[in-house]
C-alpha cells in the first residue's frame, strides 16, 4: 500500500506511517511538498481546507503523472475559536484512489492569550512556540503541543489520533455508505 502526504516535514510523515500501521500491513509512506492554499496560520474553517487542499493536490498530480497511490493524506495545523478560547488542532483529509475522502482532527487544546494575540497579528504558532521556547523549529520536533504539555504529549501522536480517526469511514465503509 503506497500512501502520500502533502508535506515534507518528518513529524506529518511518521504520524501517518504510524497511524496506517495500526490497520495495514506493507506500506510505503512519502512525502511531498504542495501547497495548501491557505494562510501560512489557518484560522477556523480555514485549517480544514488547507487539509483538503493538500490531499486534493496530491490525488490530481499522482493522476496527472499516472502514479499508483493508495491513500494521498493532507495534514493542516491551525487555531480555532470556541466559547471566547482560542484552541490548536490538526485537521486531516484522507483521500483514497477512488476519490473518496474523510475528515479527522486531533485533539484541540487550548493556546493563551499571549501566543494567539501573535497568530491573529499572522505570525505562525511554530514561530512563536520556537521564540518562547527558546529553540528551532519546534514544528519538526515536539511541536506547540509538547512545548505546552512539558513533552508529555508531541505533536506526531497528535496528528496521529487525527488520523486514525480519519480512517474510520474507510475501516468501516458499510456504516459510511451513503
Amino acid at each position: 500500500m503506497k500512501i502520500l502526504v502533502g508535506s515534507k516535514n518528518p513529524v506529518k510523515i511518521e504520524s501517518v506511517r504510524e497511524a496506517f500501521s495500526c490497520y495495514f500491513n506493507s506500506i510505503e509512506v512519502s512525502g511531498s511538498e504542495v501547497d495548501s492554499k491557505v494562510s501560512a496560520q489557518p484560522i477556523n474553517h480555514e485549517t480544514f481546507t488547507g487539509a483538503k487542499n493538500r490531499a486534493d493536490e496530491l490525488f490530481l498530480r499522482a493522476k496527472e503523472d499516472n502514479l499508483s497511490i493508495d491513500y494521498f493524506v493532507g495534514i493542516e495545523g491551525g487555531i480555532i475559536e470556541e466559547h471566547d478560547q482560542w484552541f490548536a488542532l490538526g485537521c486531516i483529509c484522507i483521500r483514497n484512489n477512488k476519490g473518496e475522502t474523510s475528515f479527522g482532527t486531533s485533539a484541540l487544546f487550548p493556546l493563551p492569550s499571549i501566543i494567539v494575540t501573535e497568530l491573529l497579528n499572522g505570525k505562525e504558532l511554530g514561530h512563536v512556540i520556537d521564540e518562547i521556547a527558546n529553540d528551532e523549529n519546534t514544528k519538526q520536533k515536539g511541536g506547540a503541543i509538547g512545548y505546552l504539555t512539558n513533552g508529555i504529549i508531541n505533536r506526531k501522536e497528535l496528528y496521529k489520533q487525527g488520523i486514525i480517526s480519519a480512517l474510520v469511514t474507510f475501516l468501516h465503509p458499510k456504516l459510511y455508505s451513503k
